[in-house]
């Protein structure tokens, strides 16, 4: 049977052992996936080695740049991106494995959010620096939106949380927040924003689903923005995973 899993530290509760679980029980694939809860990168090719079955994993944080130099190849988009989140495991006739290296996050958001962006939408704020907002930006300047980061503190040309104005707003249609904050259960915390500067003219997507609506995402939406969640950038990002497994 082939196997497939989620490396990363630490794990919790999984989207993808769910979505693949039922997915292979749906459709009749005689194939299981599993959780591998590594604390240290190094210890991917452990799992590798001890499960001759696996054809592929997916990866989390806070592994996705530090698995990058245990790979025997990397997509020129992950390369760019410089974080890999699916790994396509290959094993010659004496079970030796090739491990390759691709990004997923890039298609789960693009095509989740494209239906969304109209042509008022042309200026996006990233909030947060952390694995997920490289994929988010490559994405964004793929669908030729201009884009700046958001963080706590200053780095390059980046706007700071305290930096940003009613104006900046008004000019950053598109905000998308890839920071954890107002995750379960922190779900009484939102990103510090100028919130009374959000209006039908903007979209939010927040990559957190855990809750489905965030306090973020219920702050624009009251505000007549549009508003949407990360669960279909999820699915789109494991479906895409299940193409380059079995791609050739």
């Amino acid at each position: 049977m082939n196997k497939y899993g989620l490396i990363g530290y630490p794990l919790g509760h999984s989207f993808s052992k769910r979505f693949f679980t039922e997915k292979f029980a749906r459709e009749g694939i005689d194939a299981c996936y599993d959780n591998y809860e590594i604390e240290d990168a190094q210890m991917l090719l452990d799992v590798v080695r001890q499960n001759p079955e696996l054809r592929g994993l997916n990866c989390t944080i806070p592994h996705k740049q530090a698995i990058m130099p245990l790979l025997d190849s990397i997509s020129q988009e992950a390369r760019e991106i410089g974080a890999v989140n699916v790994i396509r495991i290959r094993r010659n006739e004496t079970g030796a494995p090739t491990l390759e290296g691709f990004n997923s996050d890039v298609v789960g958001f693009r095509e989740s959010i494209k239906p969304l962006l109209e042509h008022k939408h042309r200026k996006a704020l990233v909030l947060g620096t952390g694995g997920a907002s490289k994929a988010i930006c490559y994405a964004l300047t793929q669908l030729g939106l201009e884009w700046k980061l958001v963080s706590r503190s200053k780095r390059g040309d980046n706007f700071t949380y305290d930096e940003l104005t009613a104006d900046i707003l008004r000019q950053y249609t598109v905000i998308v927040n890839c920071s954890p904050v107002g995750m379960h259960p922190h779900t009484d915390e939102a990103p510090q924003l100028p919130y009374e500067a959000i209006g039908p003219q903007h979209l939010l997507f927040d990559l957190i689903y855990n809750p489905t609506e965030t306090l973020f995402l219920k702050r624009g939406r009251e505000r007549g923005a549009v508003t949407k969640n990360g669960l279909e950038m999820l699915e789109l990002q494991a479906l895409e995973s299940w193409r380059i497994w079995n791609s050739t």
